[in-house]
């Protein structure tokens, strides 16, 4: 899981609920600490088992740059109320929620970002073509399912909560496998708190579900790369869920932009924030700078 290195909250962020068509959404928003708006909103969109806190250590910088930032907690996830049927919790229907997520945050078109799973969620959004975008950045995820170790723990995770997931069988999971490991970790008492509390608040069924889709999706990477979009693909040197070969191909297939963050693994949002924060920001400038003709 994408763990966050801190929790306080930058100058300029704080906490907020995104009312959407589809119902409130949890999300983090950040403005820049001094200065307005003068460039086009920015969503963030978490992984699997994260949640808006995983770019807390992106948001000042952002901002900064003279836009809105809104990291969200996806349904299900955290702070974010999830319905209990199943359905609700794939790719295609998450991407329909960031849909009106994005169109609640601006009247005009957003920079959208997806990590990990969040990745193979807004390509969704994407495709789906209703969205007012600016442009598409894939942080750290891939063109299809994970494989290897990722799909093991993803699949074990489905087995453990079994055909009716609930709270209490998502508790025993945790004090099970995870408590231990997380405190051993060194992590500071607040985020080893936080890492367990957020766990235990996400939807047993969401959860399960998601890891199904995780460990299942189509490779649509021929029908994104029609899409007329600037697109970046972002990702650490030493990220070992989609391996940076596989990434660095998708970003060929794509056309897209490519950056390889030095020193990051899966996390470049936690791990190496400074230096992701400025690629994604020169990203997002470039987008929006007029196009020359002639």
């Amino acid at each position: 899981m994408s763990t966050p290195r801190f929790l306080d909250l930058p100058p300029g962020a704080r906490r907020v609920d995104v009312a959407t068509p589809l119902g409130s959404i949890a999300a983090l928003e950040a403005l820049p600490a001094a200065g307005g708006c003068e460039r086009q909103p920015a969503v963030l969109v978490p992984g699997f088992t994260g949640s808006k806190e995983d770019f807390i250590a992106l948001l000042q910088t952002l901002a900064q740059a003279g836009r809105r930032v809104v990291a969200i907690d996806m349904p299900g996830q955290y702070e974010s109320r999830g319905p209990e049927d199943p359905a609700a919790y794939t790719c295609a229907a998450l991407g329909q929620t960031i849909d009106a997520v994005v169109t609640s945050v601006a009247d005009g078109p957003v920079h959208l970002l997806g990590h990990s799973f969040g990745g193979l969620v807004t390509r969704e959004t994407v495709l789906a073509g209703n969205a007012p975008l600016l442009s598409y950045t894939l942080m750290s995820s891939g063109p299809s399912a994970v494989e290897g170790s990722s799909a093991l723990d993803a699949q074990q995770l489905v087995t453990a909560l079994g055909e009716a997931p609930t709270s209490e069988l998502l508790a025993q999971i945790w004090w099970r496998h995870m408590d231990a490991p997380a405190r051993e970790s060194g992590l500071p008492e607040d985020v080893y708190t936080f890492l367990r509390e957020r766990m235990l608040a996400n939807s047993p069924v969401g959860l399960a579900r998601m890891a199904a889709e995780l460990t299942s999706a189509a490779d649509r990477t021929a029908e994104l790369a029609a899409v007329e979009l600037p697109m970046l693909v972002l990702y650490g040197e030493n990220d070992n869920v989609w391996s940076p070969q596989v990434q660095d191909t998708m970003a060929k297939r794509l056309r897209a932009e490519r950056v390889v963050v030095p020193g990051a693994a899966h996390s470049p949002n936690v791990e190496a924030p400074e230096t992701t924060a400025s690629a994604l920001t020169k990203f997002f400038n470039a987008a929006e700078a007029p196009k020359r003709t002639g």
